[in-house]
């Protein structure tokens, strides 16, 4: 069933929707499972009432704010979250991913996980101001009976390399953006585009690039590694051959797609970064290596967009 993943700036009422969004489906379970003990036979409302959902958070996880203070220390919270989502996604749960998931590349991998699964999954970002949750993570450092906010310093860098989800990517779609004002009208839209008004699961059909394979390949992981070196090296010698012009196609042999270069000519560096992301995040997926160009350009494409 569907992975609902809530994003959004520190302090700006992520768990307050999250809890919002759990009891709303806690509600409309209850509701199908009488429906359907009344009715009898009633497909719908069976197969809706036999859903469970599942909060996943920091605190579900026992884990401080401040991890967010250490790059490692962060990064060792981001796989114990996608470890627990991954332990208890599944065609029969709901599951409610409580982070900041600010980062594009994580969401990316929570959609491929529930991809593999045949699953539905959306995004919920928390559309409240940047200047607004600075109000109220101060507000919370400042009361020593509350939980405690954010550093000031974790605070200022987590809002600064926050990645705004974009409903163009298809990782990020459907995606709802939830403003202050808004009461439980988006909990109707998530259910029904996730689940549907009828209580009847959406199937997705997985494609190549996240269905599990066996390993049957011979040299996958050198193929994805040479694969990924050469596109990017095809990238820096147009740049060099262009130098000062800025944007521009590139052709990728048996690539149908080509390549958009952003107007800002990208750097060694930010390349190599955006090809060991791509790498990480494909190495136990094993598509085919026949598909490796393709997927890897339709990523590229889409960090160039950004």
């Amino acid at each position: 069933m569907p992975l609902v993943l809530i994003s959004g700036y520190p302090s700006a009422g992520k768990t307050t929707r999250a809890l919002q969004l759990k009891k709303y489906c806690e509600g409309k379970i209850a509701d199908a499972t009488a429906a359907a003990a009344a009715d009898g036979n009633g497909s719908s409302d069976a197969r809706a009432s036999r859903l469970k959902v599942h909060l996943i958070n920091d605190q579900t996880l026992g884990v401080s704010r401040a991890v967010y203070h250490t790059a490692r220390a962060e990064k060792d919270a981001r796989a114990e979250e996608y470890s627990a989502v991954k332990r208890v996604l599944s065609r029969d749960d709901i599951v409610i991913a409580d982070g900041m998931n600010y980062i594009k590349g994580f969401r990316y991998q929570l959609y491929c996980e529930a991809k593999a699964l045949s699953t539905p999954s959306c995004v919920v970002h928390i559309g409240t101001h940047a200047d607004k949750c600075r109000e109220f993570n101060d507000a919370l450092l400042a009361d020593p009976d509350k939980d405690g906010g954010y550093e000031k310093e974790d605070f200022e860098n987590l809002i600064f390399r926050y990645e705004e989800p974009n409903g163009m990517t298809r990782w990020d779609s459907p995606l709802f953006i939830v403003v202050q004002e808004d009461e439980t009208a988006w909990c109707d839209q998530v259910w029904d585009a996730l689940v549907g008004s009828d209580g009847k699961a959406k199937v997705v059909r997985p494609h190549q690039a996240t269905v599990l394979k066996p390993a049957t390949e011979q040299n996958y992981l050198y193929e994805l590694d040479k694969t990924t070196s050469d596109i990017i090296a095809q990238i820096t010698t147009y740049q060099k051959d262009h130098a000062g012009e800025g944007g521009g196609q590139i052709t990728v042999p048996d690539v149908e797609r080509p390549l958009e270069l952003p107007a800002t000519p990208m750097t060694l560096p930010q390349l190599q970064r955006i090809r060991r992301q791509f790498i990480t995040m494909n190495r136990s997926h094993s598509f085919s290596k026949a598909r490796i160009r393709e997927v890897f350009v339709e990523f590229l494409n889409s960090e160039f967009l950004r």
